[in-house]
C-alpha cells in the first residue's frame, strides 16, 4: 500500500483522529475541510508534523478535488453535512453537500484511477425494526419527505448508489463503510450528539436533556475502533459495504444515567419532546443495531472498547478541555 491520503473531512471528529493515525503509521496526509463543523483546533497537535497539511475548502470545489485527489495515492472522503440539528436547520446543505461532494470525489478518483473509501452512515437503514441487528443487504423503510431527517438518509444512501454506479460501469476501485453512532473525545455536542451533550451537562451539574421518552436503542464505537476499521478496510483492498460498530447496545435514557453515574453528578434527568428542540420535520428511530458480522469474517476486525470506556474517555476529555485537576488520570 502506498503512503499518501487525502481525507475529506480531516479537521472533523472523526477525520481528525483517521489523520492522526495515518501519520503515526508513516503517511502523509493532506486534510480537506471547509471547517463548517470541523475544527482546526482538533488538528492543531498535528499542524507541526511535516506529512501534515490543512486545505480550508469544500468538496464542491471541482479544482481543489481535482488537485488533491491527483496528487495522492488514495482518498478516505468523510466529508459530510452531519448532526441532526444541522439536517433540520440546513437541508439544502445537507442534500448538496452529501450528494454533490460525494460525485466530485468519485469522479475525480475515476480519472485518476484511486482508491476510495466512502463513509455512509447507518441512517441509511431508515426506520428499523426494533432489536433486529441490520446486515448490509437489510431492506429500508424511510418515513415522508416532510419529515427532514430522510433527507440525510436519503442523500447518503444515493452516495452508496453512486459509488456502486462507478465499480460496476468503470471499475472504480472502492469500499463503503456504514457507521454506527460513533463517538468519542473530540466530538462536539453542537450538533445534537448525545454522547458529549450528555457528559457535559453532566459535569456541570445542568439537566440532562433526554428527547423524547428515551427508550429509543442505539450502539455506541469509540472512534478509536471506527479509525481502525477504516484503515484496514482501505488498505487491505477489498470491494464492497461493510457495517462498523459495536453491538452493545443501549436505550439513551440508559445511557444518560451511565453518564450521570460515571460523572458523579446531581443532575437532573429531563425529557424533552422533539417539537421542542427541533422543530417540525424530525422523528426518531427507535432502533439502530449492527450486524458487524461481514467484517468480522473478511478482516478480523470487531469493536474493543465498552460504552462504559467510551463514556469514561469522554469524560477525561471533557476535564481537560476545561482545565479541571480531575482530568489527570
Amino acid at each position: 500500500m502506498k503512503k499518501s491520503a487525502l481525507v475529506t473531512g480531516g479537521c472533523g471528529f472523526v477525520g481528525s483522529w483517521l489523520c492522526e493515525h495515518l501519520l503515526d503509521q508513516g503517511w502523509e496526509v493532506w486534510a480537506l475541510d471547509d471547517l463548517s463543523t470541523g475544527s482546526m483546533r482538533n488538528v492543531e497537535h498535528l499542524e507541526s508534523r511535516d506529512r501534515f497539511h490543512v486545505v480550508v475548502d469544500t468538496v464542491l470545489d471541482r479544482a481543489v478535488v481535482n488537485a488533491l485527489v491527483h496528487r495522492v495515492d488514495v482518498v478516505f472522503h468523510l466529508a459530510a453535512a452531519v448532526g441532526v440539528r444541522l439536517i433540520v436547520e440546513n437541508p439544502v446543505q445537507t442534500l448538496v453537500t452529501n450528494v454533490k461532494g460525494t460525485e466530485n470525489v468519485l469522479d475525480y478518483c475515476n480519472r485518476f484511477s484511486k482508491r476510495v473509501l466512502v463513509a455512509s452512515t447507518s441512517e441509511v437503514y431508515g426506520d428499523s425494526p426494533a432489536g433486529v441487528p441490520l446486515d448490509e443487504d437489510a431492506r429500508r423503510t424511510y418515513g415522508p419527505i416532510t419529515q427532514r431527517r430522510w433527507a440525510y438518509a436519503g442523500s447518503k444512501a444515493i452516495d452508496e448508489f453512486l459509488a456502486v454506479a462507478y465499480h460496476d460501469e468503470f471499475a472504480l476501485d472502492c469500499v463503503i463503510v456504514r457507521l454506527f453512532n460513533c463517538a468519542g473525545p473530540r466530538q462536539t455536542g453542537r450538533y445534537g450528539m448525545v454522547v458529549p451533550r450528555f457528559v457535559h451537562a453532566a459535569l456541570a451539574g445542568a439537566p440532562i436533556e433526554v428527547y423524547g421518552d428515551g427508550m429509543q436503542s442505539r450502539c455506541f464505537c469509540h472512534v478509536n475502533d471506527t479509525v481502525r476499521a477504516l484503515y484496514q478496510l482501505m488498505t487491505s483492498g477489498t470491494y464492497g459495504i461493510f457495517n462498523v460498530g459495536t453491538q452493545e447496545r443501549v436505550t439513551i435514557l440508559e445511557l444518560a444515567e451511565r453518564v450521570k453515574r460515571q460523572c458523579e453528578s446531581e443532575s437532573e434527568l429531563v425529557h424533552v419532546p422533539y417539537v421542542e428542540v427541533y422543530g417540525l420535520g424530525i422523528e426518531d428511530m427507535l432502533s439502530r443495531i449492527p450486524d458487524t458480522s461481514k467484517i468480522e469474517a473478511e478482516l478480523g476486525w470487531r469493536a474493543k472498547w465498552t460504552l462504559d470506556e467510551l463514556i469514561g474517555d469522554v469524560i477525561l476529555y471533557e476535564l481537560a478541555a476545561a482545565g479541571d485537576d480531575r482530568a489527570v488520570r
